[in-house]
């Protein structure tokens, strides 16, 4: 198990564990996140210590070829959600943290890994896209994007088919940014339904090295 230091540095993903485990320890600071995203590593706890994973396989999903279900088109046609993009970023990672799931019991955002994305977010790195309804920020998302790879970090709905509505938009939207792949990190049913796939980590290292 390596044990990070105060240096920016990240073992080799291919050395994780069973559970793509890569090291624990270091900080949640903005530049340790930048590297660790750029080597295809993520922090998926945070408390009492910070874990860092690169699992094998990878679930990805890419733009253009998202599933969009008959039900789901009805709701992109009503026009009574509303897409926007970088209008609430740290509100969207707080509602991420706080929505309850059914079977996780708290989160892994914690307040220090929110600040970050938030300064990441000033930057340029850090996105949120959200679901609007009658002027209330009902579903979103947020990540970071590096070169022509989205890396999806978390979502939430405070009413049905609300994440679902504003990662379809993302994807449009991505698709006229050119950009090629979204990390969806870890496989669900909910992803695989919406066209994620899994793929090795080997060739999920390599896409990173040539879209970064």
């Amino acid at each position: 198990m390596v044990i990070l230091n105060d240096k920016n540095f990240f073992p080799d993903p291919e050395f994780s564990d069973a559970d793509g485990l890569v090291a624990i320890g270091g900080d949640l600071s903005p530049q340790r996140l930048l590297t660790a995203y750029k080597n295809g590593i993520f922090p998926w706890e945070t408390e009492p210590v910070i874990a860092w994973y690169s699992p094998d396989p990878r679930c990805i999903l890419v733009p253009n070829e998202v599933v969009i279900s008959k039900s789901m088109r009805g709701i992109l046609n009503s026009g009574k959600m509303k897409f926007r993009l970088n209008t609430s970023f740290k509100e969207v990672m707080i509602l991420c943290q706080t929505t309850k799931r059914k079977g996780a019991q708290g989160s892994w955002i914690s307040d220090d890994l929110i600040e970050s994305f938030t300064l990441l977010h000033k930057e340029g790195y850090a996105i949120s896209a959200e679901a609007w309804q009658d002027e209330k920020l009902v579903g979103g998302l947020y990540g970071i994007i590096l070169g022509k790879i989205f890396f999806g970090e978390s979502m939430f709905s405070s009413i049905p088919n609300s994440s679902k509505f504003a990662l379809i938009k993302l994807c449009s939207y991505f698709e006229k940014q050119n950009i090629k792949i979204i990390d969806c990190q870890v496989h669900s049913d909910h992803l695989e339904s919406m066209g994620a796939k899994l793929i090795r980590r080997k060739f999920f290292l390599q896409k990173l090295k040539e879209l970064t």
